[in-house]
């Protein structure tokens, strides 16, 4: 009888054990597999057939379809280039180049994943809409207040995540450093 309730005591400590350790493994991003340019992480395999259990659980839990391999990549930010997170009540600037797209689209999220609501229903910029500087640089200002020019209204929210969709890119799975794939740079400029 010792032994029976001793083998079921384990078996319920490995149990929470386990599924403790997967939730906490799901609560990011994918575990395996990123790739990283400055504050932008991506994970390229996620679209393939080459996907990892973990991340295939994210895609489940969340719902989200990815893009496909064939189609591009998505990037994700959730700090500035200096480390600090994205915060709503902030002034940042997304300045630079985008990598190499024949499209690409720039997304303000909340952290759960839904559209950050705002009065203009501005949630984000295609690269065909967006205004450049005459050198293709783009400059855009995600800020909870109206800014000239390119703005994302953030709607005072605490945190937030933008989403960098880049279509028909030869950026991906092939592409192993962050120094031959330009990436706009995040900047927090000031703060309420």
């Amino acid at each position: 009888m010792h032994l029976l309730i001793g083998l079921l005591l384990a078996f319920a400590v490995a149990a929470s054990v386990g599924l403790g350790a997967t939730l906490y493994t799901l609560q990011g991003g994918p575990p395996f597999g990123a790739l990283s340019v400055g504050p932008w992480t991506a994970w390229p395999r996620i679209g393939t057939a080459e996907i990892d259990p973990y991340a295939r659980a994210l895609i489940v839990r969340s719902g989200e379809l990815p893009v496909g391999a064939g189609d591009g990549i998505a990037f994700m930010a959730t700090r500035d280039d200096d480390g600090a997170v994205l915060d709503g009540r902030c002034d940042v600037e997304l300045t630079g180049i985008t990598p190499q797209a024949r499209f690409w689209t720039l997304t303000l999220y909340d952290e759960d994943g839904q559209l950050v609501g705002n009065a203009l229903n501005r949630h984000g910029f295609t690269s065909q809409e967006v205004v450049r500087k005459s050198d293709g640089a783009i400059e855009i200002a995600v800020a909870p207040r109206a800014r000239a020019g390119n703005w994302l209204p953030t709607g005072g929210i605490e945190r937030y995540v933008l989403i960098l969709r880049l279509y028909d890119s030869p950026v991906g799975v092939a592409t192993r450093t962050g120094r031959e794939t330009p990436m706009p740079t995040i900047k927090v400029r000031s703060c309420a």
